[in-house]
């Protein structure tokens, strides 16, 4: 491809974002995903296994009443945080930390069916941005997972996964969420508890 082709095909994908609202992963097109794209999306709802996000285009010009009126509204997509596995605990930070309504922002990794494997990041300020992926995993509410779609020796899927690995092993660390220890007393207890020999004794003092 050469530099005539890859200006139009910036300029395609750049207008094409602008004036498209997709309303199911299947509606991405292949080469936003190959290029991973970041797409501006309103928080629905929190799902099992992720969230569902509202396309807004990042800019509609005066056409926007008629592409509304022609697509009669358009359903969330279903969004997961790509090379994360949540747990309770972190579903529970996203339903307090994601309110209905919130704009986000997706870079497209992969997508599996009608669900798109994203990096989703929130705006904290006009310069900073955080990326969920890495704070849940962070504050050891979620642990890693392979990247879906991608390559286990490409570049993209080793990025991703140093980077979402450096924030797990920060929350190992620390012992946050997931990853904190029991106290000494607790892992005492346990060891008691788990004795054999113990659990013999004590029988017999109960059959007393």
């Amino acid at each position: 491809m050469d530099a005539f082709q890859i200006c139009h095909l910036k300029t395609f994908c750049s207008v094409y974002i602008k004036l498209t609202r997709f309303g199911a992963a299947s509606e991405v097109p292949a080469l936003f995903i190959e290029k991973n794209v970041v797409l501006r999306g309103r928080v629905h709802a929190v799902a099992e296994n992720g969230l569902e996000v509202e396309h807004i285009p990042i800019y509609v010009p005066l056409l926007s009443r008629m592409l509304d009126k022609r697509n009669g509204g358009v359903s969330p997509m279903a969004v997961r945080l790509a090379g994360v596995e949540l747990t309770p605990e972190g579903k529970a930070w996203l339903e307090l930390h994601l309110s209905p309504a919130q704009m986000v922002w997706l870079k497209l990794v992969s997508r599996e069916d009608e669900t798109l494997h994203c990096l989703v990041s929130v705006s904290r300020g006009p310069v900073r941005s955080l990326c969920v992926n890495e704070e849940v995993l962070r504050l050891g509410l979620a642990r890693t997972v392979p990247v879906f779609g991608l390559q286990y020796d490409s570049r993209l899927y080793l990025q991703l996964h140093q980077r979402l690995l450096r924030a797990q092993v920060k929350a190992e660390q620390k012992g946050r969420g997931m990853w904190k220890e029991d106290s000494l007393w607790e892992r005492t207890k346990l060891a008691i508890r788990e004795n054999a020999l113990v659990r013999l004794i004590w029988g017999i003092f109960k059959r007393l």
